[in-house]
């Protein structure tokens, strides 16, 4: 009932007056039973928005330090997310892939819709990454459809490290279901798992047009801060004050001179 009340009543209206979403392919969405929405993932409105198009509650995964903040604030942003249908998982440690396992498969069980991205992460750039095979498990485990999804826009919208995304037109684009029962008791095989997992990750490609790079979100995002704090150490170099350099040289100098005499 609270679902319903946010997304038609609260704050449903305002994201739709906001983002005006348009949609493509949204009948291959089934009016019943259990499926996996498997989409790209470009900004945190994702999740919000894509919601807003369907008939049917989707349910996304969520950290769980979204629903145990203290305060006015923590309240409101805890009543938002259980508001908006994300469930809290605590990815800490190394049941975090079991415990969203886990849930994405109660989820299916009560025949319900479970929207995942494959990536795992926001994409730091606009490009579709690799996807982790999370999402092969969960469809071979549960034997629902993958109903491959494209959001586009959202991250023109809000770019990454924007908290307040600017209102325009955002687009969600929905191909047709992928049944892998072909693969059925299946779901312990690695090899299985990652062709499933490419699968899908394909027919994502195939709906945004993104350009594909074939390394994980997470490596790419943690190369790309290890450059900006080498740039940041080498600007910090640059802007040493020049007697500062000077105190610099004559020390390496100094040592330079006990050497040669050692």
């Amino acid at each position: 009932m609270f679902y319903w009340v946010m997304k038609n009543v609260v704050v449903g209206p305002w994201l739709k007056l906001a983002f005006r979403p348009w949609t493509k392919g949204v009948e291959n969405v089934p009016s019943s039973g259990p499926a996996i929405l498997a989409s790209n993932h470009l900004a945190v409105i994702d999740s919000f928005v894509l919601p807003l198009v369907l008939d049917r509650q989707v349910q996304f995964l969520g950290k769980s330090d979204y629903f145990t903040g203290t305060g006015l604030r923590g309240r409101v942003v805890a009543g938002f997310m259980r508001g908006v249908g994300t469930i809290p998982v605590d990815r800490s440690g190394g049941k975090a892939s079991e415990a969203a396992l886990s849930t994405g498969l109660r989820v299916l069980d009560e025949g319900e819709l479970f929207g995942i991205y494959p990536e795992g992460t926001r994409s730091p750039d606009g490009r579709l990454y690799r996807g982790k095979t999370g999402v092969a498990r969960l469809a071979l485990e549960s034997g629902a459809p993958v109903i491959p999804v494209a959001m586009v826009g959202t991250d023109v919208a809000q770019p990454l490290g924007k908290a307040v995304p600017k209102p325009m037109p955002v687009g969600m684009v929905f191909g047709e279901p992928l049944d892998f029962s072909r693969y059925h008791g299946m779901e312990n095989d690695r090899f299985v798992l990652r062709s499933v997992t490419d699968e899908i990750t394909y027919a994502i490609l195939q709906l945004s047009g993104q350009e594909y790079v074939d390394v994980y979100a997470a490596t790419m995002k943690a190369r790309l801060a290890a450059e900006q704090r080498a740039e940041a150490e080498a600007q910090r170099a640059q802007e040493k004050p020049a007697d500062e350099q000077a105190d610099e040289q004559a020390d390496e100098q100094a040592n330079e001179q006990i050497d040669g005499q050692g």
